[in-house]
């Protein structure tokens, strides 16, 4: 397994988790936090952003105009049942969804909460490196590293790991700041 590799790896973690950070709300409403909702639709269940337009209309409103107004109903549903906290308030030509302002009770159960998921990358990262180390013990003993290489090559993996987790408790470090504003 080639660095190039594992360092690909290590940054699609990051890339995760990024994106996992970006559906924890903060004081911030951004349509990112509607990314994981799906909405039935002519039968297939497909993502928000396929069904209308999601859009900001103030720090805590974001606005989906449907591209299909038929369609409201099945995106208030959805918006329902994926309980996120807020409130819908329908019109005739979409929705408005509006975040509450964040409680101290409720900023601490979302540090929690990406307390947890920077953890979840740090596993991710640690399976990556098991799985780099695993492979160049092999190599090893097929002949195809010395020790020398094989020690050069392990103290690489753990470079980027290192660099990897510094990546992660950075990104976590903003959220924190994030929610804590």
């Amino acid at each position: 397994m080639s660095t190039e590799t594992i360092t690909k790896k290590l940054e699609s973690v990051a890339t995760w988790l990024t994106g996992e950070y970006a559906g924890i709300r903060t004081g911030q409403a951004t349509p990112a936090l509607l990314d994981s909702i799906k909405v039935e639709s002519y039968g297939a269940q497909v993502p928000l952003n396929q069904v209308g337009s999601v859009g900001v209309e103030d720090a805590r409103t974001l606005r989906i105009t449907p591209w299909d107004t038929s369609q409201i109903g099945t995106v208030e549903t959805a918006l329902q049942e994926a309980d996120l906290g807020v409130s819908v308030a329908t019109d005739s030509t979409g929705l408005r969804v509006i975040f509450p302002e964040l409680t101290a009770e409720r900023r601490e159960q979302l540090l929690k909460l990406a307390k947890s998921k920077l953890e979840e990358a740090r596993i991710r990262v640690r399976g990556v490196r098991d799985e780099a180390m695993k492979v160049l013990d092999k190599m090893e003993k097929e002949g195809e590293y010395s020790e020398d290489e094989k020690f050069t090559e392990k103290e690489a993996i753990q470079n980027a790991v290192e660099a990897a987790n510094k990546t992660l408790e950075e990104l976590y470090q903003n959220k924190e700041s994030e929610l804590a504003a």
